[in-house]
């Protein structure tokens, strides 16, 4: 029975790396889907299957969670992990389902723009949540997360430059609705990608 708990303890890990996988794989999508002139039923469908992949490993680990006595870290760590990850996938599934909505026509290049910045953030945020099996190594984690708290800070940069572009250069009301909604998503991700990093600040503290 201990062997059991004591091996179960160590699947978390592999548990993790596959759950952040699929939020790198969002943002992948994502940064393709933004340089085609529009976004298809076909396309969401493909990013809707990314998001049910996320939910599915989201789902895996917090009934490994409730089943197991042994974790590597603080319970409550691990649930707020797996939430904020989560969250990454669910917000750029929320993208691309207002692009689909929306009915948006064209390539923007603000928005391609968010995609390359969002991308690295959540790369980096994959690397340092591949670090928390190696909690010796705090080094990299440490390096991962200031990269994503500054993609976080380009990010705020980013929306607070292309909305008063929106406000100024935009006449049409519903059109700047749109995109107002669009940029601040765009930049929610960002936000929520500080949030994982900075559950993974707090485990590597408390690991220290």
């Amino acid at each position: 029975m201990f062997l059991r708990f004591f091996t179960n303890r160590f699947n978390f890990f592999d548990l993790f790396e596959e759950q952040v996988s699929h939020a790198v794989k969002a943002a992948h999508f994502f940064k393709e889907a933004v340089a085609q002139d529009r976004v298809s039923e076909e396309m969401l469908s493909q990013m809707a299957q990314i998001e049910h992949q996320g939910d599915n490993a989201a789902h895996t680990i917090i009934e490994r969670l409730n089943k197991t006595f042994i974790t590597p870290f603080d319970r409550q760590d691990i649930h707020a992990l797996v939430m904020e990850l989560d969250d990454i996938t669910d917000m750029i599934h929320n993208i691309v389902s207002r692009l689909r909505v929306y009915d948006i026509i064209g390539v923007d290049k603000n928005l391609v723009e968010f995609a390359a910045v969002i991308e690295q953030s959540v790369q980096a945020v994959a690397s340092a949540v591949r670090g928390l099996r190696h909690v010796k190594n705090v080094g990299a984690v440490f390096d991962a997360c200031v990269e994503v708290n500054r993609l976080e800070n380009v990010g705020d940069a980013m929306r607070d430059r292309v909305l008063a572009e929106l406000f100024a250069t935009e006449k049409n009301p519903i059109t700047v609705i749109k995109w107002k909604d669009i940029y601040q998503d765009a930049e929610t991700v960002l936000d929520v990608c500080e949030d994982v990093v900075h559950v993974v600040d707090s485990i590597m503290v408390k690991q220290a």
